[in-house]
């Protein structure tokens, strides 16, 4: 998208006397103090200017914010672009994932598409024919997951330190601590970034002997040695390795033996100069359960914490989402803001849950998704919550809020209006229509026998604010996370 009235030509002699960074640098300076600090921080503060020889471009962190800067600063941000750029060149809007991708899908969301539009080329999964047979060989006999890659996983400020350091890991780059341990919760990626990074290290190096399993099965294959006596066997395999990676190394808390023969394998690898990558659902200082000298070893290295994903983040997420699955069903992939930020509200627990959700209605509606409303989506994924989600009450709602907030549960059922009070309980009507199947009327009714009408005004004044409000959005997530327990 760009600017009329604006060109493109001279840009690439003029660069140096007036670069688009310092033009944008001021625009950015008069947006924040017209935006505020919230408003510009949620949807201007992650976005980047992308400067080369054939295009100056704004790049939003993701569709989402997008489409929310193009409805609603982008016109200022030309009048601003053109006020302070001597050479009128010509400024576009973009996703991030659209630059990665090579792709411009920029029409609005609920514009018709044709039939035949075309959708992004397959660049998401790893091109393992293109890697050399042997290196293929190595990956699938492990059970490498193919889908997971360094290009399908997306980053943001909760992981972005711990994919760095596994792509310097894949490079075989000098200078690595040994052992590098990723740890974070359940559902966010550390399966992901494992396989990526085994997938690359084979890529890079075909011929070195890169090693992949869970701890699961290094578990059932240590016992299966011992019972048939070929323990000499099962440690050469492993001590001859380039590169080992073991996945969910918690699961051998409480096995001694298994424990044992790890911390050797451990120190041999290490001694010897060869790498090691493992990955634990908590940090090696919280697995209380392990031996003290496999923790020590553990926590000599360096320790990469992956933190649950941001909103930012999840959107991301569900986009690349999006686009895998629409290159896979030959459909746009495009789908309503609100949809999206409908899931990435709710599904804050676990990215694997996330992407089941949109895998969800997907399933349902198929290339019709970018049609689908807010009301049709909810009502596809309810059944889908998890049970202790489906018995939240309107009543465990109001004093979960009152409890945050700090007030009584009963002045979110009276009749004060006072800010310190309205905002709360339009919280907890956001809250009720989002995670209980209450009906506006019956919400109104619990809340001191408000109208439907009030209901939905709450409810659209809270989607606005977590837009624009860091404070209230930091708020809704923390309730959310109290409530689905």
């Amino acid at each position: 998208m760009g600017f009329p009235g604006m060109t493109s030509g001279g840009v690439a002699g003029a660069m140096a006397s007036a670069p688009a960074t310092a033009v944008w640098s001021k625009t950015c300076q008069v947006l924040k103090r017209e935006l505020g600090d919230a408003t510009f921080g949620s949807w201007l503060g992650h976005a980047a200017l992308r400067e080369t020889a054939e295009e100056v471009c704004v790049v939003a962190a993701t569709g989402v914010a997008r489409d929310w800067i193009r409805n609603n600063a982008w016109r200022r941000i030309g009048e601003l672009w053109a006020q302070h750029d001597p050479l009128g060149r010509r400024l576009d809007l973009k996703s991030r994932m659209e630059v990665e991708s090579g792709q411009a899908f920029a029409a609005p969301v609920n514009a018709p598409v044709a039939a035949n539009a075309p959708v992004p080329a397959q660049v998401y999964e790893v091109e393992v024919e293109a890697m050399a047979p042997v290196a293929v060989r190595q990956g699938r006999l492990q059970g490498l997951q193919e889908r997971y890659s360094f290009d399908t996983f997306v980053s943001g400020p909760a992981n972005e330190f711990a994919f760095a350091v596994a792509r310097r890991v894949a490079s075989w780059a000098d200078g690595h601590f040994n052992p590098v341990v990723f740890h974070g919760p359940y559902g966010f990626g550390k399966t992901h970034l494992l396989n990526a990074l085994a997938w690359e290290a084979l890529r890079a190096c075909p011929n070195k002997r890169v090693v992949y399993l869970s701890a699961e099965r290094f578990t059932s294959a240590f016992v299966r040695a011992v019972q048939d006596r070929q323990t000499a066997a099962f440690k050469d395999e492993l001590r001859n390795a380039d590169l080992l990676l073991i996945d969910d190394v918690h699961f051998v808390a409480g096995k001694t033996q298994t424990q044992e023969e790890l911390f050797h394998t451990l120190i041999a690898l290490v001694e010897d100069g060869r790498r090691v990558v493992l990955t634990a659902a908590r940090s090696p200082t919280e697995l209380s359960d392990l031996e003290p000298r496999l923790r020590s070893h553990l926590q000599a290295g360096l320790v990469c914490g992956i933190e649950p994903a941001d909103r930012n983040l999840r959107l991301g997420i569900l986009e690349r989402k999006l686009q895998t699955l629409a290159q896979q069903g030959g459909f746009h992939p495009a789908a309503r803001p609100e949809v999206l930020q409908f899931l990435a509200d709710r599904f804050t627990d676990s990215v694997r849950e996330l992407e089941g959700a949109l895998n969800t209605l997907v399933a349902r509606v198929g290339g019709d998704i970018a049609r689908l409303t807010l009301d049709e989506a909810q009502a596809i994924v309810r059944p889908h919550l998890s049970v202790s989600e489906r018995r939240v009450t309107v009543d465990m709602i109001q004093k979960t809020v009152a409890e945050h907030y700090g007030m009584k549960q009963a002045d979110l059922t009276s009749e004060r209006r006072a800010r310190a009070v309205a905002r709360p309980r339009q919280v907890a009507m956001w809250l009720a229509k989002q995670i209980t199947t209450r009906s506006l009327p019956d919400i109104g009714r619990r809340f001191g026998g408000r109208d439907h009408t009030t209901v939905l005004h709450a409810v659209r004044r809270i989607e606005q604010l977590k837009q624009e409000d860091a404070a209230i959005a930091r708020d809704v997530d923390v309730l959310l996370r109290k409530l689905r327990g």
